[in-house]
């Protein structure tokens, strides 16, 4: 058999030289880097997105041009007339004669939640002055509590009842529910029953106020979609397009004069005249 040639294969193909085989190695390598660097930033654009829409973008509208009126250090939402905020002892003791003299007259302020109660035996230690000066300073009042994963829906309702005597003209009591329970099932069970309490003793429907996304985890059931709605959802123009809502706190940083803490800004969903509809008319 004839000796093959140099450089030649014995079915007389070329062999690969050192410098061919080198460069096949260099071009694979090419291939991996690129194959990386393109996974790498699918991921990194992956990650950034979900950053972006989870955790940047709520907050982006703070920093917004204002297209609307602003109010006490927020861009007020269009379209509505009854404003009001929520206080606790978080901020600190309120000057309420100056919060009722000085505040925009363009978009004043009409009510005032307070907190009274927190769990089954905690008393806000600013509740009782709150909320006898909401009223003396001509306030549209109301009360919220604090629920909690920790004690009975009877034991928490009657703290607040101990705590709370409502009169014609004040607003309808709140549950202010946003804790997450270990046992989803028992902690719906425990709010029901507040509600229920609450409701049989005051003689009005309290209103529920947790955020959009706790509702639709938590409370996504006939029973609660009973109740009026107070949805708290910062930093957007508008609430979603068909959500029903009776209050909608809009912010947490809105600055009012005789208040030296940030307070929550809330709207209400309607006319002055559907606002007093809702209040207490009879003990």
């Amino acid at each position: 058999m004839a000796k093959a040639k140099e450089g030649e294969t014995k079915n007389g193909g070329r062999k690969k030289t050192t410098s061919a085989r080198r460069s096949h190695r260099k071009n694979k390598k090419d291939a991996m880097r690129w194959k990386y660097v393109i996974i790498s930033i699918c991921v990194s654009f992956t990650i950034f997105s979900a950053s972006y829409f989870t955790v940047f973008r709520p907050y982006f509208y703070r920093f917004t041009p204002c297209r609307n009126n602003e109010y006490y250090n927020i861009c007020m939402p269009k379209g509505h007339s009854v404003y009001g905020i929520d206080v606790s002892r978080h901020q600190g003791t309120i000057d309420w004669e100056k919060l009722k003299n000085e505040h925009n007259p363009d978009a004043p302020i009409t009510f005032v939640y307070i907190k009274a109660s927190e769990g089954s035996d905690f008393k806000d230690t600013k509740f009782k002055e709150n909320f006898s000066n909401a009223r003396k300073y001509g306030f549209t009042r109301g009360a919220y509590h604090y629920f909690t994963t920790t004690s009975s829906g009877a034991s928490q309702a009657n703290l607040f009842i101990s705590m709370v005597k409502l009169s014609p003209g004040d607003l309808p009591p709140v549950l202010d529910i946003e804790e997450k329970p270990k046992n989803k099932k028992k902690y719906i069970e425990e709010a029901k029953i507040w509600l229920k309490k609450i409701e049989e003793h005051y003689g009005v429907k309290p209103i529920i106020y947790a955020s959009s996304k706790y509702k639709k985890k938590y409370l996504d059931e006939a029973f609660f979609k009973e109740y009026p709605s107070w949805v708290a959802h910062y930093y957007i123009p508008r609430l979603t397009e068909g959500e029903e809502w009776l209050m909608w706190q809009c912010s947490d940083i809105g600055v009012l004069p005789g208040i030296n803490e940030k307070v929550d800004i809330n709207i209400f969903n309607g006319s002055e005249k559907q606002f007093k509809a809702l209040l207490i008319d009879k003990k």
